[in-house]
């Protein structure tokens, strides 16, 4: 099997502008291993469907011991690099989500989605309580040794979306604040979950290209 380490920068080697690559969420290790066996060169999970595959709902709603090992089967049934929907890193506190994030890592996976909306309650986590979330998960990450990938999602158009309210210039301004400054922060990708305006994507791509190198 190959390294996790090794299994983190081929990850990130796979984000190449105009080639982007494709991931397919999964939700045990039975779909992960199908999704593998059909080509995928990565493999994600949604907080969604694993959750509703074990009967809980989604929103941090399936405990974190059984996300974790249900993760760890996963990584173990692939030699492909995996990355976890790690909701709100379960915690608001900085210091308790950096500390669920390097748990992930023991687990197997080399990156996780860590999103901005707050979990269980109203809106989004300002720009700067976000920012200190994500040096928190980075610090965590790098002090297992393993460069994990951590996609730092906004829900600025999903929630947006829901409130079947069309995207604007103003949260696409905001979305690529956030996203520089969460790449600043120490993320190294980020996903504007629920835009789907082609026009405001490739802009968004423009004009967020400082990631961390």
């Amino acid at each position: 099997m190959t390294s996790q380490a090794d299994h983190a920068n081929t990850f990130r080697a796979l984000h190449i502008k105009g080639d982007p690559v494709t991931l397919y969420n999964v939700w045990d290790a039975g779909s992960a291993k199908a999704v593998g066996d059909a080509g995928a060169k990565a493999i994600a999970t949604g907080s969604a469907p694993v959750a509703m595959a074990n009967g809980a709902a989604d929103g941090q709603q399936f405990p974190l011991d059984l996300a974790l090992a249900n993760i760890g089967r996963i990584s173990s049934a692939v030699d492909l690099p995996v990355t976890m929907d790690l909701e709100g890193g379960y915690s608001t506190d900085p210091i308790e989500a950096g500390e669920n994030f390097a748990r992930g890592i023991a687990a197997g996976p080399i990156g996780f989605n860590f999103e901005d909306q707050v979990v269980g309650g109203e809106g989004l986590h300002d720009i700067a309580t976000q920012s200190t979330r994500i040096k928190a998960a980075r610090a965590a990450c790098d002090s297992t040794g393993v460069p994990a990938f951590i996609n730092a999602r906004s829900d600025i158009f999903l929630k947006a979306l829901k409130a079947q309210i069309a995207p604007t210039p103003a949260m696409l301004d905001e979305a690529v604040t956030r996203a520089r400054a969460y790449a600043e922060a120490g993320a190294d990708g980020f996903f504007a979950v629920g835009l789907m305006d082609i026009a405001m994507i490739a802009e968004q791509a423009k004009s967020a290209l400082n990631w961390r190198d």
